[in-house]
């Protein structure tokens, strides 16, 4: 807990008791977001001064690939890789950096270079694989940046690093930095929500819930998930033969003996608890007018592809994301499984493509058809990428890819960020960086940037420490892709 926080929390409990004067929940309720100013779309909750400066963004939409998409079939065009094909990686280039155990016991290291056909698309000229005809047409409006890098080589902690800053758990994850720093611009549904949705390929990484968790922050801050079958939101929906009358009643006794017990103990988290069940309450009414799509016109829905009529897919999500966007939520992550492709590039890599390519297009179009697009960032990438080399059995119709931390692509669109532009250089075999390198902790400063946020002055205390989502180490938002 912050100690600042609690010595104010537990001089405030000691003001009510000596005062008895009897304002219980009418006090507690002052200390939270006021509905009309929700309503207004202005931001509640949040920290004093924040935003640090005039923002680019208000919201942001994070569509995480998990697991690590290969970087040179789908963004890294290395055509001269042809030539190399079944030669073994240079030392010169490999300059005895870590390997996986998957692959440091094998006996060579063949190149395989890419498969799939690129071609050049907008007027940006923006190379992209033939694996993503959808995106490809929004080449203008992204920026494609080719030189992330990450020090972390397997899942758990390449992801937790990304999500969270830092590659142990317990640290709070992007997400949850944005709820506290900004606050809410809609009372009635979470400052944060992620969604999982369902994927083709039969192999997957493990997902955990400390991805989008709070960490030291109040709980509050952590994300909601939306589940993608079934009910969105479990135990949302109250029980045979209780109304909502009574479950208002019920709220109503609840948060009297949680205001005593804070009045006892001063533990923010007991705030937090309130603040939960009384979202829970009002999400009961947001949450199925949210779901509900029988609006959407014909022509929006065929933006996502036939998919979107499918609940759970990555299309139905990226539709609710757009949404949840238009009803003010400050972050929403989705998180699509299976890119791990250590075996059969050929026949997995183009399912997973398949699987978001058209939802990301109907994502970006559709927000720009609504002019959200100019106050919305929107990112794609994983938590590392590929190796040039092949992993397990060579031929030039198939090959497998092991982790590669030195170097991946992403892109990023919308609010702040430059369209059309590819940023950063790889060396011919996309293993090393040769022009401007982008750390992980940079993009995530860049993505606090964009809302609004110095990275180095949006810190909690926890055991003596000003914890920070990007570390201390010097990074910082790069500006060259900045608008």
């Amino acid at each position: 807990m912050h100690l600042h926080e609690q010595k104010t929390l537990l001089t405030r409990r000691h003001f009510f008791a000596r005062g008895a004067l009897g304002l219980g929940l009418p006090a507690l309720a002052s200390l939270w977001p006021s509905t009309a100013q929700a309503q207004e779309g202005r931001a509640v909750g949040g920290l004093p001064g924040m935003p640090h400066f005039t923002p680019k963004a208000k919201r942001a939409i994070y569509l995480f690939m998990n697991g690590g998409p290969s970087q040179m079939d789908l963004w890294d065009y290395k055509p001269h890789m042809n030539e190399w094909f079944d030669r073994d990686l240079p030392e010169s280039i490999r300059r005895g950096q870590r390997l996986t155990t998957m692959t440091s016991g094998q006996a060579r290291f063949p190149l395989a270079p890419s498969k799939f056909r690129f071609a050049r698309h907008g007027q940006s000229g923006t190379w992209v694989s033939e694996l993503l005809p959808w995106t490809a047409r929004l080449v203008d409006d992204l920026c494609v940046v080719k030189t992330v890098y990450t020090e972390a080589i397997n899942h758990d902690p390449a992801v937790t690093y990304i999500c969270t800053g830092s590659q142990i758990p317990g640290r709070a994850s992007l997400g949850s930095w944005l709820s506290y720093g900004l606050g809410t611009m809609n009372e009635n549904l979470p400052a944060f929500v992620v969604m999982t949705p369902t994927w083709t390929r039969n192999n997957d990484q493990a997902l955990y819930q400390r991805l989008w968790g709070s960490g030291f922050l109040p709980a509050r801050h952590q994300g909601v998930a939306l589940r993608s079958s079934g009910d969105p939101v479990l135990y949302l929906n109250n029980p045979p033969g209780v109304d909502a009358d009574a479950r208002r009643r019920m709220l109503d006794s609840l948060g009297r003996l949680n205001q005593r017990t804070f009045e006892q103990m001063g533990d923010p988290e007991t705030q937090a608890r309130i603040a939960q069940y009384e979202m829970a309450f009002r999400m009961q009414t947001s949450v199925p007018d949210l779901m509900d799509f029988s609006r959407e016109p014909r022509n929006v829905l065929d933006l996502y592809g036939p998919e979107v009529n499918r609940p759970g897919t990555f299309s139905a999500s990226c539709l609710l994301a757009r949404r949840l966007a238009e009803r003010g939520v400050r972050f929403i992550q989705i998180f699509h499984r299976g890119w791990d492709q250590h075996g059969n590039v050929a026949g997995d890599l183009p399912i997973q493509c398949r699987d978001v390519d058209h939802g990301c297009y109907g994502l970006i179009t559709d927000l720009k058809r609504l002019g959200l697009l100019e106050d919305t960032l929107v990112i794609w990438g994983g938590e590392f990428g590929r190796t040039i080399y092949c992993q397990g059995a060579l031929t030039r119709e198939n090959y497998g890819r092991d982790h590669h931390p030195r170097c991946f692509s992403i892109w990023m669109a919308g609010a702040g960020i430059k369209p059309g532009l590819v940023y950063g250089e790889t060396d011919d075999f996309s293993y090393n960086i040769v022009e401007n390198p982008v750390h992980i902790n940079d993009m995530n400063a860049t993505i606090l940037h964009c809302l609004g946020i110095d990275h180095r002055r949006l810190t909690y205390r926890v055991q003596g420490l000003d914890m920070r989502l990007t570390g201390v180490e010097d990074h910082g938002p790069v500006r060259a892709i900045l608008a």
